[in-house]
């Protein structure tokens, strides 16, 4: 059985119902779409967790699908701010206490605003992260809303 993550344990806490797939994790492609493959589900329903810092309201989290890329003109109105950029990798253990390919907005450093977008609702079960590289969780996307008080809005646009 894998080992307890941080965000596993949360959503033991709080009575969560949830499933974890392992995967074999390849450094040098840590990609939503490599993930999804691997797990076997469509990359439209494996959501990643980006991290944001905007002008106004600082570090936010924003939950897209595996193959879309973040609207960050859409995320800044989302977040009442008027820029936001990815936070550089380099920052993402300190801010969040994960590293890249394993960042999750469950059970974080600090509880950061998280904003998913509008497509998760389409799905009965999503995967996330669990908080680290090769292990996903899969869940009831209202269960992800209620436990990160995401807010819903439309945040991505399909990869050309």
């Amino acid at each position: 059985m894998a080992h307890k993550t941080n965000a596993v344990r949360l959503l033991d806490q709080m009575g969560i119902a949830y499933r974890l797939r392992e995967y074999t994790v390849d450094p040098e492609d840590l990609a939503a779409e490599t993930v999804a493959a691997k797990i076997g589900l469509p990359s439209e329903q494996v959501f990643k967790t980006l991290v944001a810092r905007g002008d106004r309201n600082g570090i936010c989290m924003a939950a897209i699908p595996g193959n879309a890329e973040l609207d960050l003109k859409a995320l800044a109105e989302a977040s009442g701010d008027r820029k936001i950029q990815l936070a550089p990798v380099k920052e993402l253990q300190s801010l969040t206490g994960y590293i890249g390919g394993g960042v999750t907005a469950l059970a974080g450093k600090k509880a950061y605003p998280v904003y998913a977008d509008e497509t998760i609702e389409r799905f009965e079960v999503i995967s996330i992260s669990a908080g680290i590289r090769g292990m996903q969780i899969l869940l009831a996307p209202a269960d992800y809303l209620t436990v990160t008080k995401a807010t819903v809005a439309p945040l991505a646009h399909s990869k050309l």
